[in-house]
């Protein structure tokens, strides 16, 4: 069997591309889940970019162990240099550097030779392989460029020191067929390749960055870039989990396969869904709400249900995908919802059980039976407690169909404050009294508000994006039976990122 790494850029490609800005503890959550799945390579982010990230990277490269932690950069000396700073408490080191080589890149972005491209690329790879032996380079707008070219920088950058070459479709233009064509004629051409593994990074514009991404891997590649859930700029990424599933279920007939624990993928996919505030399409392959449901139009009326199985390709434990193990009451006690948690693949300490099993408490209180879709949420929920800005009481009141009032009191750092605001409805009139109390000007980029669980208790699941000046958009997300309060929450966690972000940038730059 033929092993393929697998490399997970959700951190990187994924957070920035979407204008998402995950603070340290967030990207420690997602790394240490992505350990779980079993990926070989975690892109922790651009430590350049800003004093936050270049922070975030040298945490998960300090705490996360399990996987090569690999840090982003260009090819200036400057940008290289940051990531070294940042993994320099990292087991197993990695400096991606590259250049776009395309002829329209060449000339219109970056206005440089042919022969200075060259000359830069080596020139980066040389410079990162002073700090770490572990160097990937990618090759911007390759499945675009001149083939010829595209050789000899590969064999300039090998010879340097590179020990993988990444292969991107960057505009995500390439067809399953011409791609595979690409990583033939470099398997083939390069003459020096065996001395570096060659990684495939496909976009979606087109709908078949997983079919380029698995064409690259039979012609050749011993590496697939993706990210959780396919997230990524414009139409996303190659979706990681669909890989995984694909080289499982697979694996017979190819040969090749990668060492994902499968059982992984379903927690994977909420834990990075709640925490990037990108929801995952009732229809996607693997991870969606329907991708177990349903039977095929052909399968026998007479025939009993149970016999269906012979008709699912995938069995949805394989993916953790469990199907509903019952409900919990206030009756049900610490230890069942432990169990269950466990099941459903959550891992808790004593002090975060008990945090958890309140919330139980409260919300078994107010709806009586306890599902998994309620416990998944609750679990959302307990992701973001201790923000330092609680939400302890709302008071709204209505004039006409649209008018609103909203008292709102919050534990803020220790203190408790109130404040009045007037808006065109509830949910307005309560962000505008949390921005009067917490005193940060942000501007309200999405919000979102879904049900989780059965019934007419079912819970408010709310998601708000906020961007605060040129740093980005930050998620903040809450939980509760009343939908109103699930919003306030959700502006309040997102607030709370904001606060935490001025804070570290400012303590940073002061240092």
């Amino acid at each position: 069997m033929r092993k393929i790494s697998l490399f997970d850029t959700t951190l990187r490609d994924g957070e920035k591309s979407l204008g998402i800005t995950l603070n340290a503890k967030e990207k420690l959550e997602i790394g240490r889940q992505l350990v779980k799945l079993g990926v070989d390579v975690i892109e922790a982010g651009f430590p350049a970019a800003s004093p936050s990230e270049l922070e975030a990277v040298r945490t998960l490269a300090r705490e996360v162990k399990g996987a090569v932690i690999c840090a982003f950069a260009g090819v200036e000396e400057r940008e290289i240099d940051c990531c070294a700073d940042a993994l320099k408490g990292a087991g197993q080191p990695r400096i991606h550097t590259g250049i776009a080589i395309s002829p329209v890149y060449m000339e219109k972005k970056l206005r440089l030779s042919p022969d200075q491209v060259v000359e830069m690329a080596v020139a980066a790879v040389r410079h990162a392989r002073k700090y770490v032996g572990d160097v990937q380079f990618y090759a911007e707008d390759a499945f675009r460029s001149d083939r010829t070219f595209l050789v000899r920088v590969l064999e300039k950058v090998i010879e340097a020191g590179a020990t993988v070459v990444n292969i991107p479709d960057t505009l995500g233009y390439a067809t399953p067929w011409e791609y595979s064509e690409m990583i033939s004629y470099i398997m083939n051409n390069v003459r020096n390749i065996q001395r570096a593994v060659l990684s495939v990074h496909c976009h979606n514009d087109l709908g078949m960055a997983t079919a380029n991404s698995l064409a690259g891997i039979k012609a050749g590649a011993g590496q697939v870039e993706g990210t959780i859930n396919g997230i990524g700029e414009r139409a996303g990424n190659t979706s990681l989990e669909e890989i995984i599933m694909a080289l499982y279920t697979r694996r017979g007939s190819t040969g090749i396969e990668c060492w994902a624990k499968t059982r992984e993928i379903a927690a994977t996919s909420r834990l990075v869904s709640r925490l990037s505030g990108v929801p995952v399409p009732t229809h996607k392959a693997i991870v969606g709400a329907n991708a177990f449901t349903g039977i095929p139009a052909s399968f026998p009326e007479h025939a009993p249900l149970n016999e269906a199985l012979p008709f699912e390709m995938i069995d949805p434990d394989m993916v953790g995908m469990l199907g509903d193990g019952g409900f919990l009451n206030a009756w049900s006690g610490p230890y069942m919802l432990k169990q269950r948690l466990q099941e459903l693949g959550y891992s808790l300490e004593q002090a975060e059980l008990d945090l958890v099993y309140q919330k139980f408490l409260q919300l078994s209180g107010c709806k009586g039976d306890v599902f998994d879709e309620d416990l998944h949420g609750l679990m959302g929920d307990a992701g973001v407690a201790g923000n330092g800005i609680t939400v302890k009481n709302i008071s709204i009141t209505t004039t006409g169909v649209s008018r609103a009032t909203a008292t709102v009191t919050l534990d803020l750092d220790g203190d408790t404050v109130t404040e009045a605001a007037c808006g065109m409805g509830p949910v307005d009139a309560v962000f505008k009294a949390l921005d009067l109390l917490v005193g940060e000007r942000v501007y309200l980029e999405d919000y979102m508000l879904k049900t989780v669980g059965r019934g007419r208790e079912a819970l408010g699941d709310a998601t708000v994006k906020v961007r605060y000046g040129d740093k980005g958009l930050v998620i903040g997300r809450g939980i509760s039976t009343d939908v109103i309060e699930a919003s306030a929450r959700a502006y309040a966690n997102a607030l709370t990122k904001v606060k935490t972000i001025i804070r570290e940038n400012t303590g940073q730059a002061s240092n």
